[in-house]
């Protein structure tokens, strides 16, 4: 009993930890990126995923609702110092901090995927 118990919390932990992000700032970025900034952070997000990631304008752009919180924190930190390389991609991270880039994360995991069902 105490080992369900204990999974059960070990779960319930997990959960809630997903994120360091802000779904809702993330969406924001994304939706109504600042018109102050002339490369607004987060306006090419939905140019080339959507809005809410899952339609991509182009075979090769990937669909980035309901991945994992954690692989988008690291591809886009890739994308930033050059791990990864993609000039489009580092020119849109280069300017990102580490909280727009967890809020994005926290915005696209959660989002439904139109390439899986989600439990």
């Amino acid at each position: 009993m105490k080992r369900i118990a204990l999974g059960v919390g070990l779960l319930l932990a997990c959960a809630t930890v997903q994120a360091g992000g802000n779904a809702d700032n993330g969406k924001q970025l994304v939706l109504n990126p600042d018109p102050k900034v002339e490369k607004s952070k987060g306006k090419g997000c939905a140019t080339c995923h959507g809005e809410d990631g899952n339609k991509p304008s182009a075979a090769d752009q990937p669909i980035l609702a309901g991945q994992h919180y954690d692989y988008l924190v690291r591809a886009l930190t890739d994308y930033k110092i050059g791990r990864r390389t993609n000039p489009i991609m580092k020119g849109f991270a280069g300017q990102l901090s580490k909280q727009d880039i967890e809020d994005l994360a926290a915005w696209f995991s959660s989002q439904k995927s139109s390439l899986h069902d989600q439990r």
